[in-house]
């Protein structure tokens, strides 16, 4: 799953909805917010397709810019 950037979501956002959905550490969910921030997009997520469509829906119900790639 890679996460894009927006002008939308606040850090504490992206970083808390991370560490939900993704069940990143919160060090590693604010590692790719920065990423994502001055990047423009992060892979967030890798899995097999089973396990990355609820995640990645997840992440768009949040409000968040994400694909699988």
């Amino acid at each position: 799953i890679v996460l894009f950037n927006d002008d939308v979501n606040t850090f504490d956002h992206v970083i808390e909805t991370l560490i939900r959905v993704c069940d990143h550490e919160p060090l590693q969910a604010e590692q790719c917010a920065l990423l994502v921030h001055y990047k423009g997009k992060c892979t967030v997520k890798t899995g097999s397709m089973k396990e990355l469509m609820p995640k990645c829906s997840a992440l768009l119900d949040a409000g968040l810019s994400a694909e699988i790639q």
